[in-house]
């Protein structure tokens, strides 16, 4: 089975490695607190250009972080073939916000200074120690890209989010 179209996918994690021999699977989490990636199933296990869903047959946080076993992966080799696998989603699986937004809200958002300078698009949100970073990657030329690291600072330098609108207004010197 593939993502279907039209429907909505977020990303919640990735399978980081084996854990034991019955087919157990190590988690990085995206979502916060890390173990919520376990309060969703199915997930859609995304390798190359192939999508398919999985349920979660078992989970728990071990160390700092998540192990599970999902449903018909019973051995190592089978656990294996799953690294690097992209966690999905649907977007519908995730509870509604009373306010904000989630990260993958601010994907693909257009980022301008109060000026209107356009300082390119959000591909990429990091976490920091001290505070997010949005990563805004503008087209310069042909193959030539430039790349922004904003601190995610709401009122700060961030003045403002439109998530309907996918602009993000900054107090950030476009030369920088």
């Amino acid at each position: 089975m593939s993502v279907e179209a039209g429907d909505e996918y977020v990303a919640v994690g990735r399978i980081s490695g084996i854990y034991g021999v019955k087919g157990w699977v190590k988690v990085f989490s995206y979502t916060r607190p890390r173990h919520n990636i376990l309060n969703y199933s199915p997930w859609y296990l995304k390798q190359g250009k192939t999508c398919r869903p999985v349920e979660l047959q078992d989970g728990r946080v071990h160390g700092e972080g998540i192990v599970a076993h999902l449903v018909g992966c019973d051995d190592r080799e089978e656990a294996r073939g799953l690294l690097k696998a992209e966690i999905l989603i649907r977007r519908q699986q995730l509870p509604e916000l009373d306010e904000g937004y989630y990260w993958a809200d601010l994907m693909d958002c257009r980022v301008v200074t109060q000026a209107g300078d356009e300082l390119g698009r959000v591909v990429q949100m990091l976490e920091t120690g001290a505070n997010d970073v949005l990563v805004a990657k503008q087209q310069i030329t042909g193959s030539e890209a430039q790349e922004r690291l904003i601190p995610f600072i709401l009122g700060d330098v961030i003045l403002s989010v439109d998530i309907v609108g996918k602009v993000i207004t900054v107090d950030w010197d476009p030369e920088f």
